[in-house]
């Protein structure tokens, strides 16, 4: 894990798909949020992934790789949030992610509504119901978005700040749009950006990424 920043609210930032800790810095998404970051706003968690484990790990049984993604989801839960509650004094953390990494921020907060209090994705894939090649089990359910959240019932929902950002050109939009329904129906607040610019790529991210974290106490 690699943190930016001294003080602020904390923001758990997951990389695209396979990606590593240090792929947000690579990438310029933290040199994005650099205002935020030094005068003390946030502070940015930029975490690993397990994904060659578990939704990419084709070379191990699907159960199998579904648990290590359900290892991932309660080491985040269990260990790592409470670390920042504690460390930055706050009930409620931030999630955020790029391409598959918005995929992961957005199944953890609203897995664990009472624990995120933002969620940011950009050019976010939700529907993950083909990734086991047709094997289907509870834990392949609980992380499928769209197939658990029409049922789901929490009153954190209707308290978090929620951003869905895609483009006009980028391919998981028609899925934001979507997901931006069932919260529609849902009563949930949210705000469906899509950008009239870009494709699925870093440039639009970055773009994105200080208009989204201006949310956080506003």
């Amino acid at each position: 894990m690699l943190v930016f920043g001294h003080s602020g609210y904390p923001v758990v930032v997951f990389p695209t798909s396979g990606g590593r800790y240090y792929q947000a810095k690579d990438f310029g998404l933290v040199d994005a949020a650099y205002w935020f970051i030094n005068s003390g706003k946030i502070k940015l968690y930029c975490i690993d992934s397990v994904d060659a484990y578990s939704w990419y790990g084709n070379h191990l049984p699907p159960h199998e790789r579904l648990q290590n993604h359900v290892r991932y989801d309660q080491m985040i839960s269990e260990e790592l949030v409470p670390m920042l509650q504690q460390e930055c004094q706050v009930a409620k953390v931030g999630m955020a992610g790029c391409s598959f990494g918005g995929y992961h921020a957005l199944n953890f907060a609203f897995r664990h509504p009472a624990q995120v209090g933002y969620m940011f994705s950009m050019g976010a894939k939700f529907d993950i119901s083909n990734f086991m090649g047709g094997y289907h089990d509870d834990n392949l359910y609980y992380n499928n978005p769209p197939a658990y959240m029409p049922a789901a019932q929490n009153d954190n929902f209707y308290q978090m700040g929620i951003v869905l950002g895609t483009a006009v050109d980028d391919f998981c939009k028609q899925g934001n749009i979507d997901m931006a329904e069932i919260l529609t129906q849902k009563g949930i607040r949210h705000w469906l950006d899509i950008r009239p610019y870009g494709t699925h790529d870093w440039p639009v991210w970055r773009d994105m990424f200080p208009d989204y974290l201006g949310q956080i106490g506003s």
